[in-house]
């Protein structure tokens, strides 16, 4: 099949060309034209929350939709400027999608005070255009000693933060990379050109489906942030092959047929991998993180695709010029290469226990954070000092107490004499601040503490569990923990709850497909410990940057999709590495059944690439540390610190060290298990 591929790929060029062109140019337009219609879904049927929001609507729609907080700060006090805020709170009144403006709260001191805002919609149904006029309405009254400040979930997601050059620094260090690997500037293009032509086409794929699935609006940059990695790395490895080939001695159009029929095979098994991965997030139920995860594996199949087609029609259509450089800069700097990774091989293989163990005592020291983990979501308290949200949280904290940024609201089903009950056992509480009659059938709960601080969310657990069910025995109601804090805390319990099942899965199925490819009962067991070990220190490094506070970061919890997100990506690449270098292992195995030497020799051929594809991987991904939104600047970390130590520690230390410690029991298969697998052949034979 690949064979053919590559054939068809090489002999039709232009059209092979012609229909990537058309691909692109046809889903840019249409993405265009449709415009996205992205939709952030966080809702988790079945738990308190949710059924909180729910019961709300029912009984009180206006106090149901999504509420932003105008808050003003004055030093002589508020009452000094009512001639300015009185105005403004009418005008907004009358804007689009506000429903109601509640009278202005004070502070005992009179200098901070806030008006709420009840939209008629959750924040990510009011267009961010209608949120951005409420904003520019408000600070409109700003001035002679009056500010004006506004937070709320759905200013956050209107705020216009300045697009980092992650992307453009990505792509330049990945060239230049390609370039001083390569000594061609056409060669090293064949790569960018690939990851463009792939994440272009999936981004417009995507914008599309926004239209027909909930697709969040932080998936574009995710999925380029993944595309250009991925793609940049799967050409890399089959064009390696390629040029390889031609040094051996193969015509152009030969070493074509056969890069795509060995490194094109490792590219598909990755590639699959990375979707098994990907879509296995699909079963967690997790609303928005399921757009995500098709979103991000139509990206990479995509990508897939382009490295097995457009990179042979691109081959064929340079290959004379590439050829030319190849034979004479490539050949000796290419065996140059592998005697260095042969002494490096070597040194390893001297002192395989010092070379396993001593890694894998620092990989764990690295993962020993990650048993402090906790999930959450970002809110204003993490946003930039200048954004007008965080201004806003840090006004009301100080005005009203941290844990005004974050109230709960009990949905009480039952009479006035069971809200008033309730009311008094929750302002009797541990870590509450206050409790009062929110309107209808409502009890606001203020915490003592913030919305981000693990009291909180131990509080949300106590009022659950022991402060309203005495009341509601004895009254015969029925009361819901609700609120966007309410929330996150059980958004973040799924996660955690059902992350180990998946982890079990891809894990399981990653190793089962290593069985059948490589006939190996210990290697799928190693590559399964392995990746686990540098997600785990690649997750233990964003909770110490994030969670901790490291390196300047402002300190709250991990954000819950990144985790699950990570593992699933760090997973499936991971498995590219192991996949090429034991391919090339298995390659001299079976030329020669000598397992030291097939372990030197797998990483004399394979050391570079992996190593270059690895640093033009952790260059892209760590240049979305650039990004404005906390969110992406963990993926980058998380994504960057995985593949780093993967490619140096792991491939480089670990594997060639237990390699060779597994001797000939590497390649070990139970005789009756050998007979019912099916033959899955990465090499050709």
């Amino acid at each position: 099949m690949f064979e053919r591929i590559a054939g068809w790929a090489y002999r039709r060029r232009w059209l092979a060309l012609a229909v990537w062109v058309l691909v692109l140019v046809a889903v840019s337009l249409g993405s265009q034209a449709a415009g996205a219609r992205y939709h952030n879904d966080f809702s988790l049927p079945g738990t308190e929350s949710q059924q909180a929001l729910e019961a709300l609507r029912e009984s009180a729609p206006a106090q149901a939709g999504a509420s932003v907080q105008v808050v003003l700060q004055a030093a002589n006090g508020l009452d000094a400027h009512r001639g300015r805020i009185d105005p403004m709170l009418a005008r907004l009144e009358t804007l689009p999608h506000v429903t109601n403006v509640q009278e202005l709260q004070k502070s005992r001191d009179g200098t901070v005070g806030y008006a709420t805002l009840t939209l008629d919609g959750q924040s990510q149904d009011v267009p961010p255009e209608d949120v951005r006029r409420i904003i520019d309405t408000a600070q409109d009254a700003a001035g002679d000693g009056l500010r004006v400040e506004l937070g709320g979930d759905a200013v956050r997601g209107a705020q216009e933060a300045a697009g980092g050059a992650a992307e453009g620094a990505g792509l330049l260090a990945a060239l230049v990379i390609l370039v001083l690997m390569f000594g061609s500037l056409l060669a090293a293009s064949l790569p960018i050109i690939i990851a463009v032509f792939a994440v272009g086409s999936a981004i417009g794929l995507v914008v599309l489906a926004s239209h027909v699935a909930t697709v969040a609006d932080f998936t574009t940059p995710l999925l380029i942030l993944v595309g250009l990695g991925v793609g940049i790395d799967y050409a890399l490895l089959v064009f390696s092959r390629f040029r390889s080939e031609l040094l051996a001695g193969l015509p152009r159009a030969d070493a074509v047929t056969r890069a795509l029929d060995t490194a094109g095979r490792t590219v598909f098994f990755a590639g699959c991998t990375v979707i098994v991965a990907l879509l296995g997030l699909v079963v967690l139920g997790l609303g928005s993180l399921q757009g995500v995860a098709v979103a991000v594996a139509a990206t990479v199949l995509v990508t897939m695709l382009a490295a097995l087609t457009l990179l042979p029609a691109l081959l064929a259509v340079f290959g004379a010029r590439i050829e030319r450089s190849v034979q004479q800069r490539a050949a000796k700097r290419a065996h140059r290469d592998g005697d260095r990774w042969r002494r490096w091989s070597g040194a390893v293989q001297r002192r395989p226990w010092l070379a396993a163990v001593l890694p894998t005592l620092a990989l764990l020291a690295l993962t020993a954070p990650l048993l402090g983990l906790r999930l959450g979501f970002a809110d204003s308290g993490t946003d930039p000092a200048a954004t007008t949200t965080r201004k806003a949280y840090d006004l009301l904290s100080e005005g009203f107490g941290p844990g005004f940024n974050g109230p709960l609201v009990v949905v009480v089903r039952g009479d006035q004499q069971a809200a008033t009950a309730a009311q008094e056992a929750l302002a009797k509480a541990d870590g509450v601040a206050q409790a009062f009659p929110g309107g209808g059938s409502t009890v606001i709960v203020v915490p003592a503490t913030g919305p981000q601080s693990p009291e909180t969310t131990a509080l949300v657990d106590r009022l659950r569990t022991g402060v309203l069910p005495p009341v509601a025995a004895r009254t015969g109601a029925t009361f819901l923990v609700g609120g966007s804090t309410a929330a996150v805390v059980d958004f973040s319990g799924a996660v955690g709850g059902r992350l180990p099942a998946f982890v079990g899965v891809v894990v399981a199925v990653s190793a089962l497909l290593l069985l059948v490819v490589f006939r190996s009962v210990l290697i799928p067991i190693k590559a399964a410990l392995l990746n686990l070990l540098s997600v785990g220190a690649a997750l233990g490094v964003v909770t110490l940057v994030f969670q901790r506070g490291w390196l300047g970061e402002q300190p709250g919890p991990v954000e819950a999709y990144v985790p699950v997100m990570i593992f699933a990506i760090v997973f499936g690449l991971s498995m590219d590495y192991e996949v090429f270098l034991l391919a090339r292992m298995h390659e001299a195995w079976r030329r020669k059944p000598d397992p030291a030497a097939a372990v030197t020799e797998g990483l004399a051929t394979t050391g570079q690439v992996v190593t270059a594809a690895a640093a033009i991987m952790v260059l892209v991904f760590g240049s979305f540390l650039l990004a404005p939104d906390r969110m992406l600047r963990q993926f980058g970390l998380g994504l960057a610190t995985a593949v780093l130590l993967d490619a140096v520690v792991i491939r480089c230390l670990i594997v060639p060290a237990v390699m060779q410690l597994l001797g000939r029991r590497a390649w070990w298969l139970p005789a009756p298990l050998a007979r019912r697998l099916p033959v899955v052949a990465l090499e050709h034979e």
